[in-house]
């Protein structure tokens, strides 16, 4: 009696590869900053155009809460302490 083998089933080349992403960096909203600090905050660090740095200040003013980055993981522990540098509530997490 023979047995038929058994072909495991090998994940593909890009599963292997990909990257562990979408994670992001949320900054929140805190008494402490002012709006203006929050915007110039998004500018200098992340090199973003004053008004998508507005745009972000106030959702983390009107919602409390807003995604200013995403990437890997490393990437947003390492924005996540920058904003942590800059006096800013951030936190980073999978982005579902």
């Amino acid at each position: 009696m023979s047995v038929a083998p058994v072909e495991l089933e090998q994940p593909d080349v890009e599963e292997r590869l990909a990257p562990d992403v979408p994670w992001v960096t949320i900054v929140w909203n805190d008494p402490v900053n002012t709006m203006s600090y929050v915007t110039y905050v998004f500018q200098s660090y992340f090199g973003y155009s004053k008004s998508k740095a507005e745009r972000l200040m106030r959702d983390v003013h009107e919602k409390g809460q807003a995604a200013v980055s995403n990437g890997s993981r490393e990437e947003m522990e390492r924005d996540t302490q920058a904003m942590h540098e800059y006096g800013l509530w951030a936190t980073f997490s999978k982005d579902d």
